[in-house]
């Protein structure tokens, strides 16, 4: 017999020369069989499979529960509602944050108003206040100059002293001596036992020559312009003038006396300034 065969080192004789019993090997072992006839080689067992489906079965089992669970606690939520007849408020949502752009904040978690004019600081700051005013003005209506008094209106009328080197504005109310010189209208002045009426700094005069009646505005107006001088003029009671001043007033003066000598020489006149 050949030794090296396969079949015979798993034989009877397990290698060894010594041959086992009723399917034993010479060591106590069970003998198996295999595909190819030959002895003492043990047959693998084949996996076990139940514990990993069990496994699988359960956690389809559990999410299946989960699922019918929450479908049955929405269904009881739903109908509790509609059973409720003063439901819970509405939950208020929260105002939603504004994006800002890089270089700005949002301090204190509050939008900026969106129109600077609108927040408090710019109602009180200078700037607003400024535009404010302007505003008002501009609204306002312009306050209408009053009109000036019609020509011939009598701005001013009484007694009037005039002494030397006291002369006269006429076109002041009342007329009085002006610190401009070149304003003065009239002054008066002794030329021997002569006193004399003096139209100054241009002025012009003319003597109204009907006695039977004083000249009106109208009257003065008339004649002062194309026959008036400024030609000093005799003074003496009752005498009667019409002028007019460096300012264009037309005036009328009638003597009422005369006194002094020198440099106390002095007329008082009854004066009426019409207005232009």
């Amino acid at each position: 017999m050949n030794t090296e065969d396969p079949r015979h080192a798993n034989g009877p004789y397990n290698g060894n020369g010594y041959g086992g019993h009723d399917g034993f090997d010479g060591r106590g072992g069970h003998v198996g069989y295999v595909a190819n006839g030959a002895y003492g080689t043990q047959t693998p067992a084949a996996p076990a499979r139940g514990t990993a489906h069990r496994g699988a079965w359960i956690g389809a089992g559990a999410t299946l529960v989960a699922a019918v669970i929450g479908v049955v606690g929405t269904y009881m939520v739903s109908s509790g509602n509609k059973g409720n007849a003063n439901p819970a408020p509405p939950v208020a949502q929260a105002p939603a944050t504004a994006t800002t752009t890089p270089g700005e904040e949002n301090q204190g978690g509050d939008q900026a108003p969106s129109d600077p004019s609108e927040s408090p600081e710019a109602a009180g700051s200078p700037e607003a206040t400024h535009s404010a005013e302007v505003s008002e003005s501009a609204e306002a209506p312009a306050p209408t100059t009053p009109p000036g008094k019609p020509a011939g209106t009598v701005e001013w009328q009484g007694a009037l002293a005039i002494k030397y080197a006291d002369d006269k504005d006429l076109d002041s109310a009342p007329p009085m001596e002006s610190e401009i010189n070149e304003d003065n209208d009239f002054g008066v002045y002794p030329w021997g036992t002569t006193r004399m009426l003096q139209p100054a700094n241009g002025v012009k005069a003319l003597v109204w020559k009907d006695t039977a009646k004083a000249p009106t505005y109208e009257d003065c107006a008339g004649v002062v312009d194309t026959l008036g001088t400024s030609t000093e003029l005799k003074m003496k009671t009752g005498l009667v003038v019409c002028a007019s001043t460096n300012d264009g007033r037309l005036a009328r003066l009638t003597v009422k006396e005369t006194s002094g000598q020198a440099s106390d020489t002095m007329g008082v006149f009854d004066v009426v300034v019409w207005s232009r």
